[in-house]
């Protein structure tokens, strides 16, 4: 493993990641989950997505290995959560229901939202072109780009409107479908 810092790799680890991570994008989601489950809690949902992130670039392919997945099931998976999340956003109907609204930090937010199939997928193939400890910094900029838009996600709603967001929610709903289509699509061999 080499853990020599390299501030190029640095930069073009933490675009990558910033661009499958896509929390910018992810805001009428993320608006969307808040008004749901009350509070998200910015602090859980980055730690929890680093913790993710970091355990599957050292252990995600033994692990799935481990009980007999591959990548490609692991990603056809977390396809379908991206799927229903955004027939959610579409339709505006509510498929996901949960009891204990303090979960929506973690489950769908920190995975499959920010720590998702395409995140995971990505460190495992990046793991081969960088090294660690740039791929290491890369997600600890990002997570902390992910807990600043989560933290403010009040203000930016604020500015939005509730057209801006009921636009917004439509229009991300569509491509948030669109990825998790792209995502069965490559990894199903269709």
């Amino acid at each position: 493993m080499d853990f020599t810092f390299n501030l190029k790799e640095i930069a073009t680890v933490t675009m990558v990641l910033f661009a499958v991570i896509d929390v910018i994008g992810s805001i009428p989601v993320i608006i969307t989950l808040r008004q749901k489950a009350g509070e998200i809690d910015a602090l859980k949902a980055s730690l929890v997505s680093f913790a993710i992130m970091v355990v599957f670039l050292f252990a995600g392919e033994s692990i799935l290995s481990l009980i007999g997945l591959t990548t490609k099931d692991f990603a056809i998976a977390g396809s379908f959560v991206i799927f229903f999340v955004a027939l959610e956003m579409i339709l505006g109907i509510r498929l996901y229901k949960d009891e204990v609204p303090a979960t929506a930090s973690v489950v769908p937010l920190a995975f499959p939202l920010i720590a998702g199939t395409g995140t995971l997928t990505t460190l495992l193939s990046i793991r081969a072109q960088y090294g660690m400890l740039s791929i290491l910094i890369a997600i600890a900029i990002n997570v902390v780009i992910v807990f600043i838009v989560l933290k403010n996600v009040k203000h930016i709603e604020r500015f939005l409107g509730v057209g801006g967001i009921a636009i917004l929610r439509k229009v991300f709903g569509i491509i948030l479908l669109a990825i998790a289509v792209k995502i069965f699509r490559t990894n199903s061999g269709i």
